[in-house]
């Protein structure tokens, strides 16, 4: 089963650059998502986040969770459409041969393109923190966020939370076959799925209490809060991690050119 924000150990390119790097791509794809208004644009970067994770041999862990991607994206299309109609009417949700609410819920181009705007950004934005979170050791990303000032309560807090996602998916799942293997039967179809969630999220929450005592006792048994903390391997800049942010430069600036001239807004 793919976990999910699970670091993927392999010995890559992608996986040898330095945190801050990464941290700096991030950054930089996330300005880009935000500014650009023009879907090739938006699209483009979609396909270089795909190759990225190609050339980091992380293509298929990105791809993991693309059923859900397609399933949030149709309903943010479904949402714009419905509440930013605006611009030409295409056609409408319900037909207007049906009587009396025929036409009701038009398809404008406004509303769409807005739909598949955000949906373009929301894709980009998925595809390219996962590749920051499953080619970043945390252990690494714990010491750059200290190093940047963090205040490392809020290191921990974060560290926690992105373990505890693959953690609870895997003990969800767990706690899914157990039921099956009892001869738990919800039915089928959309109300048998509702019926199976009670059985799973009861102990699912009752376990992940119990982890997060265990991970409080932990965490005091290891004199947390009580001196200063030292780092096994330190990791340094390299030639590699200097050219990825000269790319990342022309690439930013090539973007503000673009949108000082208003050909991605």
């Amino acid at each position: 089963m793919a976990e999910i924000l699970q670091y993927v150990h392999k010995d890559t390119f992608l996986h040898q650059l330095h945190p801050y790097t990464k941290i700096a791509f991030i950054i930089i794809v996330s300005v880009m998502c935000i500014i650009a208004t023009d879907p090739a644009f938006l699209a483009l970067m979609g396909v270089t986040m795909l190759a990225i994770a190609a050339s980091g041999k992380l293509l298929a862990e990105s791809l993991h969770q693309l059923k859900l991607i397609i399933v949030m994206s149709v309903v943010f299309i479904a949402i714009t459409v419905i509440t930013m109609p605006n611009g030409e009417t295409l056609g409408h949700v319900v037909p207007q041969a049906v009587p009396f609410i025929g036409g009701l819920i038009p398809i404008t181009t406004g509303g769409l393109m807005i739909g598949i705007v955000l949906t373009l950004r929301f894709i980009v934005l998925i595809f390219a923190f996962q590749l920051f979170l499953i080619s970043t050791q945390p252990r690494d990303l714990v010491h750059a966020m200290e190093k940047a000032g963090f205040p490392i309560d809020y290191v921990l807090m974060f560290i926690i939370a992105l373990r505890f996602i693959p953690t609870l998916q895997i003990e969800g799942q767990r706690i899914h076959e157990a039921q099956l293997a009892r001869g738990y039967n919800p039915g089928t179809g959309f109300v048998g799925k509702i019926r199976s969630v009670a059985p799973i999220v009861i102990p699912l929450v009752s376990n992940a209490l119990l982890r997060s005592n265990v991970l409080g006792l932990t965490i005091d048994m290891r004199g947390y809060r009580t001196g200063k903390r030292t780092h096994v391997r330190e990791r340094v800049f390299m030639k590699r991690d200097y050219a990825v942010f000269a790319v990342l430069a022309v690439a930013g600036c090539g973007f503000v050119a673009l949108v000082l001239k208003g050909i991605l807004v």
